[in-house]
């Protein structure tokens, strides 16, 4: 049996969260145009990052390289999650799981007791995600996105503070982390 010894060692992946910095912008911005078909003008995240006080960006980063992005607004206790997306090629790795994990905990840390989001109503992989995580459909939009025409789903997560809701995020954290 042949072994290859002269391999060098490689250093494990890993996949880190970090504050949104302008210098992600064309980054997110090229997962923005893989992700959706209409897209936030890159002038919109640095508004976000320069003037919103209300905003919280980050981006995920694998080996060095942002492969997801997602951002939140807390405004007293209610939060929103405005935008969350990973790169179409590193999809399936639970990275738009960690980030949800992420946002949700800012909104927690910030005092939130209300989580909201929009999602397409064809996006079931999506809806399953935030279903995990307490979210339930409250409401629809109809036509609310304007590329197709399609109807988003309005979903709500509430009572972050609770006891009941911090154990539900320590197990799927706990099994995330596995």
């Amino acid at each position: 049996m042949k072994m290859e010894l002269d391999r060098p060692a490689q250093r494990p992946s890993r996949f880190t969260i970090q504050p949104m910095a302008t210098a992600d912008i064309a980054a997110v911005t090229r997962i923005e145009r893989a992700s959706f078909t209409t897209i936030w003008p890159s002038d919109a995240f640095y508004n976000e990052l320069s003037t919103n006080k209300l905003a919280h960006y980050f981006v995920g980063r694998y080996d060095d390289r942002v492969v997801a992005y997602g951002g939140i607004w807390v405004i007293l206790e209610d939060s929103h999650v405005t935008t969350l997306a990973v790169d179409p090629e590193y999809r399936g790795r639970r990275f738009g799981e960690v980030l949800l994990l992420r946002l949700i905990d800012e909104a927690v840390e910030r005092g939130a007791a209300w989580i909201t989001l929009e999602v397409r109503e064809s996006n079931v992989v999506a809806q399953r995600l935030y279903r995990k995580y307490g979210f339930t459909t409250v409401t629809m939009r109809s036509g609310y996105y304007s590329d197709d025409n399609e109807s988003a789903l309005i979903m709500w997560a509430g009572s972050l503070r609770s006891e009941l809701y911090r154990n539900r995020l320590r197990v799927l954290r706990a099994r995330v982390e596995a």
